[in-house]
């Protein structure tokens, strides 16, 4: 039986908390940390937390040695400190996306994590979705041929108040706008299926939410060897449609669920029917697929605890988390210089370290309300929850 705590109370600390609870056999909830004791204690309340302790700081927890994981869900500017605290305390952890602002606070989270020989895994919850896992299988096999574009669309819409919760909307504190905060989920999935790209091109603006410093949408291109990526990041999209479309030379696949084949002409145009046999095949291997036995925040928890039971390494590990960072940091700086941003980005660079983002970063607009917390409910893809 491992002993679970968590940090930070807010939103997204309900997934996290009620997929512990999906394992009562394997986990327990000993412990919850925010430094509103009220708001943890509202949230044991809300889900029968009974046995769990409320403490205002992390650092309450760091000389208990009956806690085996602790998963961090607080803003993103204290993923790093947190987390070093945690691991050389001897825990492990599971912290929210993204790992954290800048590249030294990546570096210095595995840096701990290796010193301390505990486990880091960082949430990218959408690699557990069967539509996803659904793609990643077609393009495992081989049936696409080589990839030649990937465009992925991390289209969400959020309104102006949205950026008046105190820690959204700088980049002190967020650490950047939907490119770091919601494409990271995107982002984490290109590279899961085409790996690291060579080089990033990007723009980026903040169209109308002048409560915020950061931006509200971006644009990215990725060269990869012969085939090019392309990303859009935004919280200005009405009706929030995800997709990500893979274009390979025999065939396409996209998300959610297409098939798309085209043979030629003598003249070089498509045929009117395409491959169908080809199309077949794949419509084929989307059937025979294994639905997942745990999906999103459950599914990674449920790996984490597998981890540590076995002994194996999770399946995101913190070097996954950074290098979600390293594009999106790439992005920006693209986006800032106006030029092509060759990979990877070399440690002096001035957007390696968090000191060097926030001075180069545009304010699109001064921060002038701030509010510790926003009513109503979330929403992921449309969703309530």
């Amino acid at each position: 039986m491992l002993n679970v705590a968590l940090v930070g109370t807010g939103n997204i600390s309900a997934s996290h908390l009620r997929a512990y609870l999906q394992f009562p056999e394997r986990c327990r909830v000993v412990a919850l940390c925010d430094v509103v004791p009220e708001r943890a204690e509202a949230r044991k309340q809300e889900l029968g937390l009974d046995d769990a302790v409320v403490v205002a700081s992390h650092e309450e927890l760091l000389d208990r040695q009956d806690i085996d994981l602790v998963s961090v869900c607080t803003p993103p500017s204290t993923h790093a400190p947190i987390t070093i605290d945690l691991l050389r305390s001897g825990k492990n952890v599971l912290v929210e996306k993204p790992m954290a602002p800048s590249l030294t606070d990546c570096d210095a989270m595995l840096r701990a994590e290796r010193e301390s020989g505990k486990v880091l895994s960082v949430v990218a919850q959408n690699r557990f979705r069967d539509d996803i896992a659904v793609l990643k299988e077609a393009l495992d096999s081989g049936l696409l041929g080589p990839v030649a574009h990937l465009r992925t669309d991390s289209a969400w819409w959020r309104g102006v108040p949205y950026y008046d919760l105190s820690w959204r909307g700088t980049w002190q504190s967020e650490g950047g706008g939907p490119t770091l905060n919601h494409a990271i989920h995107h982002i984490d999935l290109m590279l899961w299926m085409l790996g690291a790209p060579q080089a990033v091109a990007a723009m980026m603006t903040n169209a109308w939410h002048d409560n915020a410093e950061v931006e509200d949408l971006s644009v990215a291109l990725l060269q990869y060897d012969r085939a090019v990526a392309q990303l859009t990041s935004s919280v200005v999209h009405h009706g929030e449609e995800q997709e990500i479309v893979v274009q390979g030379r025999d065939a396409s696949v996209a998300q959610p669920w297409k098939v798309r084949s085209e043979t030629t002409q003598p003249n070089g145009f498509p045929t009117s029917n395409g491959d169908t046999a080809l199309v077949a095949r794949l419509e084929e291997l989307a059937a025979a697929h294994e639905k997942l036995a745990h999906l999103g925040h459950t599914g990674q928890v449920d790996d984490v605890l597998a981890a540590l039971e076995t002994g194996r390494a999770p399946a995101i590990g913190g070097a996954d988390g950074r290098r979600t960072v390293e594009v999106v940091t790439a992005i920006y700086q693209a986006a800032i210089e106006r030029r092509t941003v060759d990979l990877p980005i070399p440690a002096d660079s001035p957007y390696y370290t968090g000191e060097g983002v926030l001075e180069n970063a545009p304010r699109y607009f001064t921060k002038a309300r701030s509010i510790d917390d926003l009513e109503g409910t979330i929403s992921v893809g449309g969703e309530a929850r």
